[in-house]
C-alpha cells in the first residue's frame, strides 16, 4: 500500500505549469511538516515534502492555497527519474496529491481569512471543516 498523509504549511505559493503532451494542469508546491517532537534544548525541527496536484485538483490548489497556510494533503509517493542535457542522471521523490484540504482553523472576524469556507460559506467535501469533537486552545501545545 502507497498511502501519504500530511498536514503542514506551504513554504511557497502553488506553481501551475501545463504538460506539453496534452496541456493537462500540474500544480506543484511544498509543505513544511514539524515533527512530531521535540528533543530538550532544541528548537522543533520540520521536514520539507514537494507535493504535485494534476488536472482539478491542481487548478483547486493554485486557485485557494497561498504561502503560510496550513493545508492537509492525502496522496502517494512517487519517485522519478530523467537525464539532464549534460547526461546526469536526477532523481526525486515527491507526493502526488489525491486529496487536498484546509486545515486552518476559522477565525471569527479575520478579513484576511481568504480560505474555501469564507469565500463560499461551506467546506469542500470530505474536508477538514468545524466537526471536530475537541475544541484546541491558543495555550496547547500542538505537534505542528
Amino acid at each position: 500500500m502507497n498511502k501519504v498523509i500530511l498536514m503542514g504549511r506551504l513554504t511557497r505559493d502553488p506553481e501551475v505549469r501545463y504538460t506539453q503532451t496534452n496541456n493537462t494542469l500540474v500544480a506543484s508546491f511544498s509543505l513544511a511538516v514539524n515533527r512530531r517532537f521535540v528533543r530538550q534544548g532544541e528548537e522543533r525541527q520540520a521536514d520539507f515534502f514537494n507535493i504535485v496536484a494534476w488536472s482539478k485538483l491542481g487548478e483547486f490548489c493554485s486557485k485557494y492555497f497561498k504561502k503560510g497556510q496550513q493545508v492537509g494533503i492525502i496522496g502517494r509517493l512517487q519517485t522519478r527519474t530523467w537525464d539532464d542535457q549534460n547526461g546526469t542522471k536526477h532523481y526525486i521523490t515527491e507526493v502526488v496529491a489525491e486529496e487536498a484540504y484546509f486545515a486552518d482553523s476559522k477565525r471569527e472576524g479575520d478579513a484576511s481569512n481568504t480560505s474555501f469556507e469564507n469565500t463560499f460559506g461551506t467546506t469542500m467535501p470530505g474536508g477538514m471543516g468545524d466537526t471536530s469533537d475537541f475544541e484546541v486552545s491558543a495555550s496547547d501545545d500542538l505537534p505542528f
